[in-house]
């Protein structure tokens, strides 16, 4: 455990992750990172998990539907959250610096290996109660209470679940799409850390976590990026 966690003290948020935005007035699962917008209609069989759930939060249904290159979620049942998951399985860096979806004894002269595993939670409604952990995410970013701050600048506290538990010195990126060059805040030991609301509109933070491999002969470690966001209502003039 000290090892993962100097592991992700010591990373930063940079690698491609998904979240949920919205596109031509639907929402849509975004495979990418800052202003990267990739494929994500190519990647549906990627994803493991979809779900939605109300404001109280119980299960709703939905699903992602592939509409070209993009992957729209249904909406029909009206989740108050969504929420993703994704296995991008493992990759390998050769030694001529490329990368290869192979684990690393099948690479010769393996640099880096990851098995690489994505997760995005979306609340697009108020909530009854703070959000639980939810099944299937490995790492979770949850807003400690149920209300979000309704305005740009204005404090969110966070706690970042590693396995459902809070998780100490987690870099925590305030705004993935916009600066995801930006310096991370870390979390506290009980797995909080208080950013400011960056964007009236969409936000979308990012954490990320290394754990170490089960089979270190096929790849290095095992890196969790989990997203959670949300878009603020335009203020009132």
């Amino acid at each position: 455990m000290a090892a993962l966690l100097l592991s992700a003290a010591s990373a930063a948020v940079q690698a491609h992750g998904i979240w949920f935005a919205q596109r031509s007035g639907d929402l849509a699962l975004i495979y990418g990172e800052g202003g990267d917008d990739l494929d994500a209609g190519k990647r549906l069989p990627l994803v493991t998990a979809m779900a939605g759930y109300d404001a109280a939060g119980r299960p709703v249904r939905t699903a992602l539907e592939a509409a070209g290159k993009l992957a729209l979620a249904d909406l029909r049942e009206q989740p108050a959250v969504v929420a993703a998951v994704l296995d991008n399985g493992i990759w390998t860096k050769s030694a001529d610096g490329q990368w290869f979806k192979k684990p690393r004894h099948e690479v010769p002269g393996a640099q880096a290996s990851g098995h690489n595993f994505k997760y995005a939670v979306h609340l697009r409604a108020p909530l009854a109660q703070p959000l639980a952990v939810l099944p299937g995410h490995t790492l979770q970013i949850v807003p400690v209470d149920a209300a979000l701050p309704p305005m740009l600048g204005q404090p969110l506290r966070l706690r970042v679940l590693y396995r459902g538990k809070p998780a100490a010195g987690v870099p925590v990126l305030v705004d993935f799409v916009n600066d995801p060059d930006g310096q991370p805040v870390v979390t506290a030991a009980d797995g909080t850390a208080t950013i400011p609301v960056r964007n009236q509109g969409l936000n979308v933070i990012a954490a990320k976590l290394d754990a170490p491999a089960d089979d270190p002969a096929a790849t290095d470690k095992v890196e969790h990026l989990a997203t959670l966001s949300f878009r603020l209502a335009h203020a009132p003039e």
